[in-house]
């Protein structure tokens, strides 16, 4: 079974309810008619229900069972101005500005979700990364016990021998530019914790550099290597290891002659990118010349399950995001 039918299969057994405020992209609508058709999440759309529709039956994209929600005309408008105002009003929230805000799509299903009228979101189809964590950090919050809030990739690359048959965690891709080593440090530990509980495998961390254990020394190498012993300290159980060249920490046989004292011993299925240029071109290089599968960007760190989508995602990229959202909430941390 692969890896998302498998996080299909697990979403079926809690069903959970997701919210998809691009609910008049033809992406979303698609990617709603299949998680419907496969039943391993309930869906709730906002937008006007009467374009949602209309564009779903100009393009015989079958939705029935999704719920919509039109902010204008939800009975739930002024309660979400007020519950908008009053998280934010220390922020210099004003009313007049809550009830702008209140009827954007992203930020309606964020207060619908901190209201617990569903367990997660998904948005980003027709959004950049901020316009869809804005609101995530301002109505949802951090999760407890976390610092920063990053972003990840669940690579899945076919015919693979390496990670978990060709699974991979890949850290942070997406959000944080220049992380130092503190933050590089949680990312690590958060990426561990989204390894192990979407994919049911021990997690071994490789903190990536162009320098694999004193190969080479600069400030970057230094960065990474102190970013390792943080891991370390905070968590004596996690197998992490820097820092590493990207073949000492997938290819056993190299890691013998690179890095023979090496924990993960070559067998990294968590790969940790020194800042966001390497990540985010190490994962599309990936995607595109190894036609692996990219779920993400994932969201780690927010009180509840929230992910990015990339703008250049298809229908099934959200359906899988959508499976890996629900089985998120099945495990809230911030329950």
């Amino acid at each position: 079974m692969s890896f998302i039918d498998e996080v299909k299969k697990r979403a079926k057994t809690e069903l959970k309810t997701i919210i998809l405020p691009e609910a008049e992209d033809l992406r979303i609508l698609k990617a709603t008619e299949k998680v419907l058709n496969e039943k391993y999440a309930k869906i709730i759309l906002i937008g006007n229900e009467e374009k949602i529709l209309e564009k779903a039956r100009t393009n015989g994209v079958n939705i029935e069972g999704a719920e919509i929600v039109n902010p204008e005309s939800s009975e739930d408008y002024d309660k979400y101005v007020n519950l908008l105002y009053e998280l934010r009003k220390n922020k210099g929230m004003t009313i007049e500005k809550a009830k702008e805000l209140v009827l954007d799509p992203v930020y309606y299903g964020m207060l619908m979700v901190k209201d617990e009228k569903a367990d997660g979101l998904v948005s980003g189809a027709a959004h950049s990364t901020s316009d869809t964590l804005r609101p995530a950090l301002q109505i949802l919050k951090t999760a407890p016990n976390t610092k920063l809030v990053s972003a990840f990739f669940v690579m899945v690359v076919p015919n693979c021998e390496y990670g978990k048959d060709g699974v991979f965690v890949f850290g942070d891709c997406g959000l944080n530019e220049e992380p130092n080593e503190e933050q590089l440090a949680e990312i690590a530990i958060s990426s561990a914790k989204s390894y192990k509980q979407l994919v049911q495998d021990e997690p071994r961390v490789a903190m990536l550099s162009y320098s694999t254990h004193g190969s080479a020394h600069s400030e970057l190498t230094e960065k990474v290597i102190n970013a390792t012993k943080i891991v370390e300290e905070k968590n004596k159980d996690l197998l992490v290891d820097g820092e590493l060249q990207l073949d000492a920490a997938i290819i056993p046989e190299i890691s013998k002659s690179k890095a023979p004292n090496s924990k993960i011993e070559g067998n990294a299925n968590v790969l940790i990118f020194p800042n966001l240029d390497a990540g985010n071109i190490g994962y599309k290089l990936v995607q595109r010349l190894a036609k692996a599968e990219a779920y993400g960007p994932l969201c780690q760190g927010i009180a509840k399950p929230v992910n990015d989508l990339s703008r250049g995602c298809n229908s099934d990229d959200v359906a899988g995001v959508v499976a890996i959202t629900a089985v998120q909430a099945q495990n809230n941390f911030s329950k």
